[in-house]
């Protein structure tokens, strides 16, 4: 008879730490935070310190070895921040989470029973630049809203949540995104149009100054 299979065990010191893209949820008294994943368990809202269950309905205990459930989260920061540029995933959230409980280590990251939000970082606005508070994202779960980053220009006319709040609602640091995808060289462009703005401007002067001067020598 073959017995189950068993999870290798694994007793670190510290919990490991993975990083994952999520929606943010805030419930309908707003009082709590919560949040969404992006895939398979994107109907399922679930709160900072959470427990995964088997979004197949299955009666285990997530992490099962022969099932894809559990809550996922990358090893590099860099490449869970790079899901980010994928179109339904651009304004969601970057999560660093603590793993806990079982686990199971794949080549990409770890698949857990429990985890532990412990930073949130909020993506772009709409109109690519830095969000600076959360609206209403349109979206949400049962009994919960979702949020999205806005900047205070887009956010006008609309009602806003500090990071502040949603930081105590979730008792964990929220801050935005501060490394906008911008590609290399890019920065310089702006310092090149205020050269040429300026350039121009004192070529519209000189010509203003020469036709005022032509202007005056005719007769009257």
């Amino acid at each position: 008879m073959i017995g189950r299979r068993r999870l290798p065990e694994e007793r670190p010191g510290v919990a490991p730490v993975g990083y994952k893209v999520a929606g943010l949820l805030l419930s309908a008294d707003g009082d709590r935070a919560a949040f969404a994943g992006v895939s398979i368990g994107r109907s399922r809202a679930y709160e900072v310190d959470a427990e995964a269950h088997c979004a197949y309905g299955r009666r285990h205990a997530p992490p099962a070895p022969r099932c894809d459930c559990g809550f996922y989260s990358l090893a590099d920061r860099a490449e869970a921040r790079a899901l980010m540029c994928v179109t339904e995933y651009r304004h969601a959230a970057l999560l660093r989470v603590d793993v806990l409980g079982r686990y199971i280590r794949y080549e990409r990251g770890f698949r857990s029973g429990r985890q532990r939000v412990a930073s949130v970082w909020v993506g772009a606005c709409r109109c690519g630049n830095p969000a600076e508070l959360l609206v209403d994202a349109g979206t949400g779960v049962v009994g919960r809203r979702g949020l999205i980053g806005s900047c205070t220009g887009c956010a006008v006319g609309r009602v806003g949540l500090s990071f502040g709040s949603y930081a105590r609602l979730a008792d964990v640091p929220v801050a935005a995104d501060a490394s906008p995808y911008v590609p290399r060289g890019e920065g310089d462009l702006v310092p090149q149009l205020v050269a040429e703005v300026t350039l121009l401007q004192a070529r519209l002067d000189r010509c203003q100054e020469q036709l005022g001067r032509l202007l005056g020598a005719d007769p009257e």
